[in-house]
């Protein structure tokens, strides 16, 4: 480990970032846990974290480095920049906060300037892979920012990624790429609950198609890790319907701004808008099939 990073939070610790922290602690790096739930605090200190709470306020003269493993940009203003005593206010000059939560290439570089004000840096790293391959510590990490900062860091995510990619040197940079894969996620999420929800109109039994498929040229990553939580009529989130709609919506009005076409992006988000609409926000992903009507779907059998 680079011994110029001595100590390091991750704020949120949601299914990605309790398996970034876990990978860390696994290393025997100096990890600190932040998440206003109380009960993924108590699960990172069993494991092993140096400190947990419910804000990082309390650790900030001892932080080297931050990373941010939130839902969206409206989290992370409310982190750094809200409350009385705003979070940039107490970090110590010179820290470095890692944003790996998805935003827009126009927010990564509005988060980057502002904290720039207060003589901290960052590193724009969004990340991909799941739960799983988070606590595996095999993420792909999607990175840009100046290069040197890039190099001091590079310890940090080898013990979090399986594949690192160094996009470019200017922030933004890597949100693009994060973007434009989840337009790819999102719009695979969408076309295999089409494809399973008229399979279930067409009465082919559903494990039988998803056998087909994951041994056939139409197979995505998406339509293996996903159709499973159908089949099972399981639709607790690992990733959720309210964060494609967002993702999405991101890619959206990037295209707006160039004036690009996106017609497939535009209708899964659609897809997802509905799902949404439904009540089904906070379900899994997977949950988009829910929208199709006049078909029967396997219930939990919990």
């Amino acid at each position: 480990m680079n011994n110029s990073i001595q100590k390091i939070g991750v704020i949120g610790l949601g299914a990605m970032g309790m398996g970034i922290a876990q990978s860390l602690i696994r290393e025997g790096i100096s990890t600190y846990g932040f998440d206003l739930n109380a009960k993924a605090c108590e699960q990172l200190k069993q494991i092993g974290a140096i400190g947990v709470a419910d804000s990082a306020a309390q650790w900030c003269q001892e932080l080297d480095v931050l990373l941010l493993v939130v839902v969206n940009n409206v989290q992370i203003e409310h982190i750094l920049f809200g409350g009385e005593k705003p979070l940039v206010n107490q970090l110590k000059a010179g820290t470095t906060v890692v944003l790996h939560s998805t935003v827009s290439a126009e927010q990564a570089r509005g988060f980057a300037s502002r904290l720039h004000e207060y003589h901290i840096k960052m590193l724009d790293a969004p990340i991909s892979g799941g739960p799983q391959k988070a606590t595996k510590g095999q993420l792909t990490v999607m990175a840009s920012g100046p290069s040197e900062l890039f190099e001091q860091l590079k310890p940090i995510f080898d013990v979090i990624s399986e594949r690192l990619y160094y996009i470019g040197s200017e922030i933004g940079q890597g949100s693009t790429v994060k973007m434009i894969h989840q337009l790819l996620a999102g719009v695979h999420i969408a076309v295999a609950a089409e494809s399973m929800a008229l399979a279930a109109k067409a009465d082919i039994p559903l494990d039988l198609m998803y056998d087909i498929v994951t041994h056939a040229a139409g197979t995505s990553w998406m339509f293996e890790n996903r159709v499973p939580h159908i089949l099972s009529g399981d639709y607790t989130p690992k990733s959720s319907v309210d964060i494609f709609v967002k993702d999405l919506g991101i890619v959206l009005e990037a295209g707006r701004t160039m004036k690009f076409p996106l017609p497939m992006a535009a209708t899964a988000h659609q897809m997802f808008l509905a799902a949404s609409n439904e009540g089904l926000g906070q379900w899994d992903d997977s949950a988009v099939i829910k929208t199709f009507k006049g078909i029967i779907l396997p219930e939990s059998k919990t």
